[in-house]
Parts: structure tokens; sequence; C-alpha cells
């Protein structure tokens, strides 16, 4: 065999090799946590049998289910409220080219993304001391105190940063020239939005979503800061277990989480692939008509 052909043949092997290695160094934890939370031994790292006593008494741990219950709660809203403000401020900021402070509302928007978590906890943590002290100095009612609320708002804080990003990019690549065309066809501003705008970035929506879905449901160093008694999310309670040694009990709860996403992930990845299908295959057709 020439030189010249081994040469492509083991730069490809060798990155397919690397690729591989990368896959395991990522997701073999995951697996060993997926595998561990079978195991008859309630120390780690030794097996001593197949068992599912470990899924069996997680419906019997209310601190765990609470924790996950409260969790899901915060992960919604926070979500939901993180896509809406994202919306909002991306289109702010590539609608409108030119307003008063759109350098300092840029830079306040991106500022959670590059900034330490535990700076960005801190901060929300003097700013709400700060707030409760002088609302009580007034009102004679401390407001708002530390718990789920609390966690909520931090929480938006920094997935509006992640959704604005998200929702900012998918913008800057629509075609004004759509938007347009349905105004001089005399639409109005909501309805070119709800008709031409939306379903061009829903995609977008979505994963801004699941991503900031994501990052509230297993954020600690927030969660941390801002909660207060008896508004322990998940994290904090497996953070806690942790730190006297990892309990199965940990491990089942962490792969009933990773089965859950992991299905979730499937569905929200089907339904968007069959979108865009749907809209390339629209859109093919309207050329098509319109030739």
């Amino acid at each position: 065999m020439s030189r010249t052909a081994l040469g492509p043949r083991v730069a490809r092997h060798f990155g397919k090799a690397w690729l591989a290695a990368g896959f395991l160094f990522l997701y073999m934890p995951i697996v060993a946590l997926v595998v561990y939370s079978f195991n008859d031994s309630p120390v780690p790292n030794q097996w001593a049998g197949f068992t599912t006593r470990w899924y069996a008494g997680l419906l019997k741990d209310s601190e765990m289910l609470g924790g996950l219950w409260l969790s899901l709660k915060i992960a919604f809203f926070t979500a939901t409220f993180s896509v809406i403000l994202g919306t909002l401020a991306a289109f702010a900021l590539v609608k409108y080219r030119r307003f008063a402070g759109r350098t300092m509302f840029s830079g306040m928007v991106s500022a959670p993304l590059v900034m330490p978590e535990v700076i960005v906890g801190l901060s929300l943590l003097l700013f709400l001391v700060s707030v409760q002290h002088a609302t009580e100095g007034l009102f004679g009612v401390g407001w708002p105190d530390r718990g789920a609320l609390t966690i909520w708002m931090g929480h938006v804080l920094l997935g509006m940063a992640y959704a604005t990003v998200v929702v900012q990019s998918r913008l800057q690549d629509l075609n004004p020239q759509l938007e347009e065309a349905a105004m001089d066809l005399g639409a109005r501003p909501s309805q070119v939005f709800r008709l031409v705008t939306l379903p061009m970035i829903t995609q977008s929506l979505m994963s801004a979503w699941l991503l900031t879905f994501t990052i509230s449901l297993d954020d600690v160093v927030l969660s941390a800061f801002l909660s207060g008694p008896g508004s322990t999310t998940m994290p904090l309670v497996i953070f806690s277990r942790a730190r006297l040694g990892v309990n199965p009990s940990v491990n089942a709860m962490a792969t009933v989480i990773i089965t859950v996403v992991a299905i979730g992930v499937l569905i929200a990845s089907y339904l968007i692939a069959r979108a865009e299908r749907e809209r390339t295959k629209a859109l093919n057709q309207a050329r098509s008509e319109g030739g």
C-alpha cells in the first residue's frame, strides 16, 4: 500500500478512535452510576448482587421526592419565564439596532453568562437581605423571604441570558423580507409576529426552554444562596448526602432522571425534526408553485 493512501486512512481511524475515547470519557461515569444503582451493597464500588430495593426506597424517601417536586416546579416556571423575557430581549436587540442604552442593555443581558455563579448568588443574597430589611422598616413585613420564590428569581436571571442568546441567534438568521411582505399585504405587527415570525423561531424557543429547564433543574450554587427553610431542591439534597458518602438511593434517583431526560430529549428532537421537514416541504412547495 502506498504511503499516500495510508496517510488518510490512518488519520480517519485515529479520528474515530479519538472521538470514541472522548465519548467514553464523558459517558462512562453515567453508565457506572446507572449500574451501581442496582447494586445490593450500600458501599459504593463494591458489587454485591443485583437489586431494585433502592428504587423501592425512593417511594418512601419524602425528602428526596419533595426536593424533586420543588425542583421540577421551579424549573418549569423558570424555563417558561426565561423564554418569554429572553424572546423580548432578543427582539429588542435584533429589531431595534439603535436606542438609548442599547450597549448597557446588551451587557446586562449577557453578564450572567460570563459572571461566576458564586458572585451572582452572593449579590442576589445581599440584595434580597437589603430589600427584606427595607420593607420591614417601611411596612413592617419583610419581603421576600428566602425560599422557592427567591430561587425562581435567581434561576430566571440566569436562564433569561441563555434564552436570549438562543433566540437572538435565530432571529439574526431570519429573512426580514418575509415580515416586510406580510406587512405590505396588510398584516398588523401582532399578526406578523404570530403568523410569520413565531412559526420560524419555534425550534429556537423549544431549544431555549429545554436548555433553561435543565440549567434550573440541576443548579446548586444559586439554590444554595437563595434557599430557605423548607425549600431544599433536589440538587441540594443530593449534594448534602454526597458529602457523607454516595448513597445508592442517590444513584437510583439520578438514573430515573437520566431516563426521563433521555426520553424527553428524544421526543423533542423528533418533534423539532418533523417540524423542520414540514417547514422545508412547505417552502419547496411554495417555490415550485411560484415558479
